[in-house]
C-alpha cells in the first residue's frame, strides 16, 4: 500500500511498507533516540513513555494483523476491505518512526537551527525562521480533530511549504523535514486542550540537524 522509497523516510523505518503487501512482514516499534524524559520540560515523560509503548505499539500492532489478513484475503472485495487499516496504521507507523528522530533534548540538538542550507531555505521560503514557525504553528492548530502539521520539501518546485494531514494519513505529495503530531495523546496530559502552548513549546525540542539531513538527502 505504501512505498518508503523517499530517502527521508529510510533512516525512520526499519522496514519499508511494500507497494503490494501480498507478503507481509514483521514491523516492530523502533527505540527511541533517547530517555522518555530527555525532552522534559517541554515534553513530560509520562507523555512520551504512553505515546511510544502504547500509541505507537498499537499502530505497529495494527499494521502487522492488517498486513496478514490481507495476505490471507480470498478475494479482491475482502483487500480492498482493509485498505482503511492499512493507510492508518501504516501511516501511523510512518509518522511516529519519523516523530521521534524529529526531536531531541534541549541540551543537545534540540531547538538549535543554526546557519546551513535548512536555515536559508526556510528564511528564502518564510521570510524568516520565527515567521515560519507562526504560519507552521497557525495551521497546525487549525487542523480538525486529529492529524499532522509538516514542514516539506516539494520536489517539483524545490521549495519549502507547510502541509497538513488528517489523522494519521503520512505525507505522500512531499519529502517530510519536520512532522509534529497534534493528536491529544501527544500532548494533552500535559497542556490539556491548550494546542498554541504545546506548538510553541516543542520548537525547543524539534532536531533541525535532522530535518536538514532530510533535506540534503531530498535534494541530491
Amino acid at each position: 500500500m505504501f512505498s518508503l522509497a523517499r530517502t527521508a523516510l529510510r533512516p525512520a523505518l526499519s522496514r519499508t511498507l511494500a507497494a503490494s503487501v501480498g507478503v507481509a512482514s514483521v514491523h516492530t516499534l523502533p527505540d527511541l533516540p533517547y530517555a522518555y524524559n530527555a525532552l522534559e520540560p517541554y515534553i513530560c515523560e509520562e507523555i512520551m513513555t504512553l505515546h511510544h509503548q502504547k500509541h505507537h505499539q498499537t499502530y505497529v500492532n495494527g499494521l502487522n494483523a492488517a498486513e496478514k489478513s490481507f495476505a490471507a484475503a480470498p478475494s479482491i472485495k475482502e483487500e480492498i476491505a482493509l485498505q482503511a487499516a492499512l493507510k492508518f496504521n501504516g501511516g501511523g507507523h510512518i509518522n511516529h518512526s519519523l516523530f521521534w528522530k524529529n526531536l531531541a533534548p534541549s541540551n543537545g540538538d534540540g531547538g538549535k537551527l543554526e546557519a546551513g542550507p535548512l536555515k536559508t531555505a526556510i528564511e528564502r521560503d518564510f521570510g524568516s525562521v520565527e515567521e515560519f514557525k507562526k504560519e507552521f504553528n497557525a495551521k497546525t492548530a487549525a487542523i480538525q480533530g486529529s492529524g499532522w502539521g509538516w514542514l516539506g520539501y516539494n520536489s517539483s518546485n524545490g521549495k519549502l511549504e507547510i502541509v497538513t494531514t488528517p489523522n494519521q494519513d503520512p505525507l505522500l505529495s512531499h519529502v517530510p523535514l519536520i512532522g509534529i503530531d497534534i493528536w491529544e495523546h501527544a500532548f494533552y496530559i500535559q497542556y490539556k486542550n491548550v494546542k498554541p502552548d504545546y506548538l510553541n513549546a516543542i520548537w525547543n525540542v524539534v532536531n533541525f540537524k535532522e530535518a536538514e539531513k532530510r533535506l540534503a538527502e531530498a535534494t541530491k
